[in-house]
């Protein structure tokens, strides 16, 4: 550890700006060239040092992200939580929300369904909220447009809308979202009446800020209590995750 901590001494003085790394102290110091040669030595000696290195950098940046992240969910509470915008499965009431940010045409959010629908099965208190985020072309934009649409016409058979589509095979497309909203009882006048709602183009707006502040870039993507979770890490993460939050 010593020695590492002198590497890394070394390497701070050889490289830093100043009078000390240009020419020898006065008080009879390492010259640069000096500090050079001995840092070189040392890890071409020690060259696992740098993956300790690459390691530290990596745990200090993950820090950063979740505290930026932690500031942002501060501040952004009912936007994330309880955005009427956002569709709602589970206990509405429940003392622990889920965030979820999903595209109907993520492959990944296809296998996170089974995740959700178990996580709500197994916990009566536990509310799941569906954060439309299409990021995946065309088709994306349009099949969520349809479902904001649907969600806001008939909340009550959003549950079933949501899985329909997105366990469906093939791309999600605005007339696939169609096609299943009718089926389930939609007003096709009426539905596409509300597609043509600006709040829905304004929603989703929100939403990709809201992604970017919290840097999130892929899907899916989740919001549990103060954490944010990024990609399909599975149940056990986070139930891991809502356990915490509960506590």
């Amino acid at each position: 550890m010593r020695k590492h901590v002198l590497a890394a001494t070394f390497a701070a003085l050889a490289f830093a700006p100043g009078p000390l790394a240009a020419e020898e102290d006065a008080r009879g110091g390492f010259s640069r060239a000096e500090i050079e040669g001995i840092v070189r030595d040392y890890l071409l000696s020690n060259p696992e040092i740098m993956y300790e290195v690459q390691a530290a950098l990596e745990e200090k940046q993950r820090r950063e992200q979740e505290a930026a992240s932690r500031a942002v969910i501060a501040e952004a509470a009912r936007e994330i939580f309880d955005n009427p915008h956002d569709g709602v499965i589970g206990n509405p009431e429940g003392d622990v929300t889920v965030v979820e940010f999903f595209d109907y045409n993520c492959g990944y959010c296809r296998r996170a369904l089974a995740d959700m629908e178990a996580l709500v099965a197994a916990d009566d208190n536990l509310r799941f909220v569906l954060k439309e985020f299409p990021i995946l072309g065309p088709d994306s934009h349009d099949a969520h447009v349809v479902s904001m649409a649907f969600r806001a016409l008939m909340p009550e058979k959003y549950g079933d809308f949501h899985t329909r589509l997105l366990g469906s095979e093939g791309r999600a497309t605005g007339d696939k979202a169609v096609e299943i909203a009718l089926a389930l009882g939609a007003d096709e006048a009426a539905l596409r009446k509300e597609m043509e709602n600006p709040a829905i183009a304004e929603a989703i707006a929100g939403t990709y800020r809201l992604a970017d502040r919290l840097q999130i870039s892929g899907t899916p993507s989740y919001v549990v209590g103060q954490d944010v979770v990024y990609g399909a890490l599975g149940q056990d993460t986070l139930r891991e995750k809502i356990e915490k939050a509960r506590q």
